[in-house]
């Protein structure tokens, strides 16, 4: 009821007014005919398509019913009909084009006909109630690892009896261990006398050893067999050049094998500081194993020397030579490995020194002998060094103990084992389980109690560090550099000189014509 004016100056505040007109809206005479709708705006506002679930049976829902009606009489009354499409389609074969057809769907005629048409079979063909055999199956088998030479021969269709038969006979030749493991053997199998008897074997050829093949053949029903040996060369690979930037690439460059590479820096690595001693104008010098065989094959085996040359002069000669019964890398002068530093004998901390203490089973105070090493039941014992086990069993409050004889008047004891490991007399080595932690004798719990005699007397395992170097003398010691001489002789290169190659015999496997004249000749 208020109108809002906006304030006149030199008046305070706002004011707002509201007419009379505007208060009470006045009729105006005569204007029925001017409201009133026309008959557009009352056909905008019928509503034909109603919705016929609801005020059903008004006027409206009868309208809305009735146009319904009406649009589906409409639909039904200019509906078209289904009727096919037509469409273009290939014209039907006639018997001869569809067998001709047909026989193109399957596979195409193999040696053509006189015409170049294909086609199929006519009802002169019979079908065979039993397809012939092979005269011959010709097949290659592998040796894998861990099999054997009988059940190879049973997995490629020989008989078990005769397939037992073959091993022993191959066996005779030559050891069945000594046929390494992926060899690949060539065989022919003949024909059986029925289908539920297993293919005789005809021949057989394959590589047995690197010096060594073997052929066997059938030859008036018998199986003989043929050794054919393969004349090697086993002159030693020797491969010297400059050290440059980097020497394993140089000797990468000059041929020689990376684990042989690898080997050698491994031993010239227990007397020098590869990084830092060598000096790029040093000279390398390796010697492997290698062998050559006459018909072109060639192997390469273990490192046997490692040399490196200074100045024309060698600054390192190392040899691989076996002595008390064990393999160890000597320099020329017979001085083998130097081992420094005592192993420790478990993985355990520890858990009590060397020196007076308290005992904790007996109360009083008394000297303990040696270092005390917890660990879990169980857990290895491990010799600190080589030596002699001296004693093992039962020893006192040590409960079970093994002593083991170092040489020079050193020994070691290892005491509260659960179980021994070793027996007396016999050798061991640096880091060789010896008996396992266990808490027998005067024991509180599982642990290692471990001591170190000099000459008999105890003395503290922390103060003492076993260094232990093989050297040999008298004769052994002329016999290892009498072979460094040896093989210091061979020329770099020399196992690479050219040898006379001879044809290796292929196995008399192949065709019935090339059997046949086998057997014509000479035979075997």
């Amino acid at each position: 009821m208020f109108q809002r004016h906006e304030p006149i100056a030199g008046m305070p505040g706002n004011a707002a007014a509201l007419t009379m007109s505007q208060a009470i809206p006045l009729r105006r005479v005569g204007g029925d005919s001017a409201d009133r709708p026309g008959w557009r705006d009352r056909l905008a506002q019928l509503d034909l398509v109603p919705d016929l679930g609801s005020n059903i049976g008004s006027a409206e829902w009868w309208r809305g019913l009735a146009t319904l009606t009406l649009l589906c009489g409409s639909a039904v009354a200019t509906f078209p009909g289904l009727r096919p499409l037509t469409v273009a389609t290939t014209p039907a074969l006639d018997p001869a084009d569809f067998n001709e057809a047909r026989a193109q769907m399957i596979v195409p005629l193999a040696l053509g006909g006189d015409t170049g048409r294909h086609m199929a079979a006519t009802d002169a063909v019979r079908p065979l109630t039993q397809t012939p055999e092979r005269p011959q199956i010709e097949l290659t088998a592998t040796l894998g690892r861990g099999d054997s030479f009988a059940r190879l021969l049973e997995r490629s269709g020989v008989g078990s009896a005769e397939a037992q038969a073959i091993a022993d006979k191959v066996s005779g030749a030559v050891p069945l261990a000594d046929i390494a493991p992926g060899t690949r053997i060539d065989l022919i199998l003949g024909r059986r006398a029925s289908r539920t008897m297993p293919r005789p074997l005809d021949a057989l050829a394959m590589r047995a050893r690197f010096d060594l093949r073997i052929e066997m053949e059938r030859v008036g029903g018998q199986l003989v067999l043929r050794r054919i040996p393969i004349a090697v060369d086993a002159t030693p690979l020797r491969i010297r050049g400059r050290v440059g930037d980097s020497l394993y690439r140089s000797a990468r460059a000059a041929g020689a094998p990376p684990q042989a590479i690898q080997s050698y820096l491994r031993v010239i690595g227990q007397q020098i500081s590869v990084g830092s001693d060598i000096q790029a104008s040093d000279e390398y010098d390796i010697i492997v194993e290698h062998r050559r065989a006459e018909t072109g094959e060639s192997e390469t085996g273990r490192l046997l020397y490692a040399g490196l040359i200074r100045g024309g002069r060698p600054r390192l000669s190392m040899l691989e030579w076996t002595s008390d019964g064990r393999s160890r890398w000597f320099e020329a002068s017979g001085v083998g490995q130097q081992r420094g530093g005592m192993a420790r004998p478990t993985n355990g901390r520890i858990t009590s020194t060397f020196g007076m203490r308290r005992h904790p089973i007996l109360g009083y105070r008394r000297m303990h002998s040696g270092i005390d090493f917890a660990g879990g039941y169980g857990a290895p014992i491990h010799a600190v060094t080589d030596g002699v086990v001296a004693l093992a069993g039962r020893n006192g409050g040590y409960g079970n103990y093994v002593r083991l004889n170092h040489g020079n008047g050193l020994g070691t004891g290892y005491g509260h084992m659960s179980r021994i490991a070793v027996r007396p007399g016999q050798r061991v080595s640096r880091g060789q389980v010896i008996g396992y932690i266990g808490s027998t004798g005067l024991s509180t719990g599982p642990h290692l109690h471990y001591e170190l005699y000099r000459n008999g007397r105890a003395v503290n395992p922390s103060s003492v560090t076993f260094v232990t170097r093989a050297l040999l003398e008298g004769k052994e010691l002329a016999a290892f550099r009498a072979r460094i001489r040896e093989l210091t002789a061979i020329a770099p290169g020399a196992a690479l000189a050219p040898m006379a190659l001879r044809q290796i015999e292929g196995p008399k496997l192949g065709s019935l014509a090339d059997v046949a004249s086998k057997r014509a000749g000479e035979g075997i």
